[in-house]
């Protein structure tokens, strides 16, 4: 059975889940603009540095929970990283839709806001009730898929 645009994309984002570097959680996101793939990005250290797989989990070790003290964290997210790719290739993002395999931290809802995307789709969610708060206030469109 042919699948419906937001589950073929969303089936995407799991592929590219699987670059993740990060030991607590894989997360895989791809802009989408008229059915065609802008960007992806995944969740991993930045360029140049050292992923977590080699030297470990700052916040794993310190037992911090999921959603909490981000800038401890070596990696970006895998929006971040998605948006940061559009912008080197000089790919404008605005009015796009961001598929990823978890919903979107605040600090990932403001950059995605102010980058000019549309709407956001998501299977997963992440602790952060703030940046639905975010998203709704904006006027960006969520929706949870299973």
């Amino acid at each position: 059975m042919r699948p419906e645009w937001d589950d073929y994309f969303l089936e995407i984002t799991q592929v590219v889940a699987k670059r993740s570097t990060c030991l607590r959680r894989q997360v895989g996101a791809i802009l989408v603009k008229d059915k065609h793939i802008l960007a992806t990005g995944y969740n991993g250290a930045p360029q140049g540095l050292a992923h977590c797989e080699k030297v470990g989990c700052l916040r794993e070790a310190m037992n911090i929970p999921s959603g909490e003290r981000h800038e401890l964290c070596r990696a970006l997210h895998a929006e971040q990283n998605a948006i940061i790719q559009a912008a080197v290739q000089g790919i404008s993002i605005k009015d796009s839709t961001l598929y990823c395999t978890a919903s979107p931290c605040s600090l990932c809802a403001k950059m995605l806001i102010n980058a000019g995307v549309e709407r956001v789709v998501y299977r997963g969610v992440y602790p952060d009730e703030m940046a639905l708060a975010f998203f709704n206030e904006a006027g960006v469109k969520v929706e949870q898929k299973s």
